[in-house]
């Protein structure tokens, strides 16, 4: 691809989600102010701008808190996810014992165990309680991707290292660890963006009140019909997981763009 053609590409990258959201935005508050709507039912994008300049210290605050939570609970199901998918990759017997297990976390409802959880740790710790509720969600798409990357390795390269010798860790480090790594990153995006849905249900259902996040900033102007701060909560929550998810991206084309085919321009 020419140059020429890749910066053109880079640039609508940018300005055509750019032009959507305006188109978005100014259909938003065309349709409120025909209708007459009123604020507490729907604001209108300026009122949930300033919203976010007046109520800003509290929401940012807010948004720090939910973004750690996420992040410890995302970091979590991300070592453990590959440890245990690195198991299951080298050994039939131990898949065969824990994989139901594994379902298990990622089909139960966090709000059905959410009050255990709460109970289990102690109701002095209410972020441990949200933290292990957005790992049990975040830890299965890393487990699966993890095991899946592994076992799609060329047989023949897995030949060529056994040939020359190569140990287990050797196999691991150099052959399968890059062969996994585009289907490990794509469960890495994945989990990312449900460690954050995870830490946000739970802390509706097991921190509220306790916790200062910003499902409870969301919680807390629902019940008091401050929409539009709730909407700038909800703002703040999709800058979190935008920013996750392409920071995410971006990391991914880092490590494949030289080699595999899905991270190079088109």
């Amino acid at each position: 691809m020419q140059p020429d053609a890749t910066t053109r590409n880079r640039v609508l990258a940018i300005l055509l989600p750019l032009v959507v959201a305006a188109l978005v935005l100014l259909a938003w508050t065309a349709l409120v102010r025909l209708n007459d709507i009123p604020s507490y039912v729907l604001p209108t994008p300026a009122e949930i701008g300033a919203t976010l300049i007046t109520d800003g210290p509290s929401l940012l605050s807010s948004a720090g808190v939910t973004l750690r939570m996420t992040l410890e609970a995302f970091l979590l199901a991300l070592l453990s996810g590959f440890a245990l998918g690195v198991v299951f990759a080298r050994s039939r017997l131990a898949e065969l014992s824990l994989a139901p297990y594994a379902v298990i976390l990622q089909v139960t409802p966090i709000v059905a165990i959410a009050p255990l959880i709460r109970i289990w740790v102690g109701l002095d710790r209410p972020e441990l309680a949200i933290v292990i509720l957005a790992w049990i969600v975040a830890f299965f798409p890393i487990l699966s991707a993890t095991t899946l990357g592994l076992r799609s390795t060329d047989p023949n390269l897995r030949d060529l290292f056994a040939l020359y010798g190569a140990n287990s860790l050797q196999r691991l480090i150099r052959l399968e660890l890059p062969s996994a790594l585009p289907s490990l990153m794509s469960g890495i995006k994945i989990a990312a963006g449900l460690a954050l849905i995870g830490s946000v249900v739970a802390e509706f259902v097991a921190g509220s009140g306790a916790t200062t996040g910003l499902a409870w900033r969301i919680s807390e102007s629902g019940n008091r019909l401050e929409i539009a701060r709730m909407f700038a909560a909800l703002a703040l929550l999709s800058l979190i997981g935008v920013g996750l998810f392409f920071g995410l991206s971006l990391l991914e084309r880092r490590l494949l763009r030289h080699w595999h085919q899905s991270a190079r321009e088109s």
